[in-house]
């Protein structure tokens, strides 16, 4: 007997790990690995969440009318040219299903988000990396690995893991350097914790042409990550490809009643906001004074870099879950030196500091 045999490139996949919310032995963990917002969701999106108990019988909104339409209003957006998915890992999925296979190239930066290479080869696609400077996208170099078998390139900005950014005149200088017919898909889910004056998420290139995409989610500053909810802004001849090969109910129905309600809640996300640009600074100066390397951030965590290297990094990992503190591992994307630390509570980056300070003696 033969077994069935997956298609190419399947079997080179690594699969993804989220982030560890538990050590063996201690009671009191605090998970810092994923990026979450410690504020939690808004109060007005978990009684959203609720409400919808008494229809779990009823099949969700297939055409995500209510929850498109409150996107569009909050992000000055046309709604027809919303889409919405489960997390916007779906919509890298569908992405490179619709857009590229066998024989093709995705290209991304070096240390970009591990999503992009994982549905790449889901399709028999090669993932293709370009290097980056200082941690942070090149445009040069990216548009340096460009081939005629190019067919999709990915670009987290901000980026995860490292925090770091592009400017919006780097964006565009991208996008018009890229032939045409490539698709660039901006990955801005950590876009609502920016605030520099040069940044964009790219909505106006989508508005421009019809070769670009920017995905957002629901799970970073809206705290809604255990909902899987996330969307994209594209143009119509995208739109029409994504809506033809997305599940026709593919995002359920308390988690589209929550993000209306996240939405409409502005005082909750300002809050989360001005929580993160407190706390970013007042811990990058903290790490820092330890003789730590931190990687400036635009996001809601930190990379931070070990001067001793690998080794010190693992032990550092250990140490920290045995304080209860649960950092991410970054081996995985060619980082094995460093740890990314989310932006936590006032009381968890406190404990944090304390405990690398022990470790750093």
């Amino acid at each position: 007997m033969t077994a069935p045999k997956p298609n190419a490139g399947i079997l080179d996949i690594t699969p993804y790990k989220g982030g560890e919310a538990a050590v063996e032995g201690v009671s009191d963990v605090r998970k810092l690995s994923s990026n979450e917002t410690p504020l939690g969701p808004s109060p007005k999106a978990i009684a959203a969440y609720m409400a919808m108990a008494d229809e779990l019988h009823r099949y969700p909104d297939g055409a995500q009318d209510m929850l498109r339409q409150a996107i569009a209003k909050h992000h000055g957006l046309p709604a027809d040219n919303i889409i919405c998915s489960n997390g916007s890992d779906e919509l890298i999925a569908l992405i490179c299903n619709a857009y590229c296979g066998p024989g093709d190239e995705v290209l991304y930066s070096r240390h970009g988000f591990l999503m992009y290479p994982i549905a790449a080869k889901a399709r028999g696609a090669t993932p293709v990396t370009a290097d980056e400077t200082n941690l942070t996208t090149n445009v040069d170099a990216l548009l340096a690995k460009v081939s005629p078998r190019t067919r999709i390139v990915f670009l987290a900005n901000p980026n995860n893991p490292t925090g770091t950014y592009i400017s919006a005149a780097d964006l565009r200088r991208l996008r018009e350097g890229l032939p045409y017919g490539v698709l660039l898909v901006v990955d801005a889910a950590y876009a609502e914790y920016v605030k520099r004056n040069d940044y964009s998420s790219g909505e106006e290139l989508v508005r421009e042409r019809d070769d670009t995409i920017v995905t957002h989610t629901f799970s970073k500053i809206y705290g809604l990550a255990a909902l899987r909810l996330g969307w994209a802004y594209a143009p119509d001849n995208i739109i029409a490809v994504l809506n033809r090969m997305r599940g026709p109910f593919n995002v359920n129905s308390p988690a589209q009643a929550a993000g209306v309600a996240a939405l409409g809640d502005v005082a909750h996300t300002d809050k989360a906001r001005a929580h993160n640009d407190a706390e970013l600074p007042r811990l990058t100066k903290g790490l820092e004074k330890l003789g730590l390397a931190v990687v400036p951030s635009v996001g809601n965590f930190l990379l931070l870099r070990f001067p001793k290297g690998v080794e010190q990094a693992q032990a550092a990992d250990k140490f920290l879950r045995g304080r209860g503190l649960i950092l991410r591992a970054m081996a995985g994307y060619g980082l094995a030196e460093s740890l990314r630390l989310t932006i936590g509570t006032v009381e968890e980056n406190d404990r944090v500091l304390a405990a690398l300070a022990d470790f750093m003696k």
